[in-house]
């Protein structure tokens, strides 16, 4: 089981390092709310995942190959990931003469399952991530002979050391509580709002012009210089 493990962990890491929408609301969280925050919003993630992966290993690979490349869900996941980008960003621009640095910091204990909710869905929606949880069945699966008890232990070991390095981003960002003014607080929020607008306008074009992307892509392997 200890070699299981040693191939999971570098697929944890990676993970916890896929730039996405998570990983810069996941930061601005931690520096803005504190860690309890941020774990609240980090299991809600993991959660979502977890029934990524369920979804990807109790259906058949022909029925998740068609629903990870449908256009429709790029789109209403592209949709949702804009609509929420544009919502945090203008409550930020408004928020600009209202906040002020004790309301930005506390954390009430009804916050927490919203937190919760909010990293679940902002990680739901980005149907990316079922393709990922099914790259790393079909790739792994044969290769532990999916048997149930090896795929626990391989996919239990990527969530955990995911989980690990988060909470060391999470460490990290809220080192940096102390140097947060109000005007600093809300030119991160309107940053991780665009950042969020712009990973919708990407999961949109892939779902308008799947056959251009793809082309595009191909291109850019093709003129990568090869070793």
């Amino acid at each position: 089981m200890i070699d299981i493990i040693l191939k999971a962990i570098p697929l944890g890491f990676f993970l916890a390092f896929l730039l996405g929408p998570v990983f810069f609301v996941l930061l601005e969280t931690a520096a803005l709310k504190g860690f309890k925050a941020a774990i609240s919003f980090d299991i809600g993630v993991i959660v979502a995942d977890i029934v990524f992966l369920c979804i990807a290993y109790f259906s058949t690979s022909k029925l998740l190959n068609s629903i990870k490349d449908d256009p429709a869900l790029f789109i209403f996941g592209g949709g949702i990931l804009i609509t929420y980008g544009l919502i945090t960003y203008i409550k930020g621009k408004k928020a600009v003469n209202t906040h002020n640095d004790n309301e930005v910091r506390q954390l009430k204990k009804s916050d927490i399952a919203g937190l919760f909710a909010k990293g679940f869905l902002l990680n739901f929606v980005n149907i990316g991530v079922l393709g990922f949880w099914l790259g790393l069945i079909i790739i792994f699966g044969p290769q532990l002979d999916m048997q149930p008890d090896k795929l626990l232990v391989f996919f239990a070991s990527v969530l955990l050391s995911y989980f690990v390095v988060d909470l060391l981003k999470i460490l990290l960002a809220k080192r940096l509580n102390h140097k947060l003014t109000p005007k600093r607080i809300i030119s991160i929020k309107k940053i991780i709002s665009l950042l969020i607008i712009v990973f919708g306008l990407v999961l949109v074009g892939r779902g308008i012009f799947p056959e251009e992307l793809n082309s595009f892509e191909k291109d850019v392997e093709y003129n990568l210089p090869q070793e």
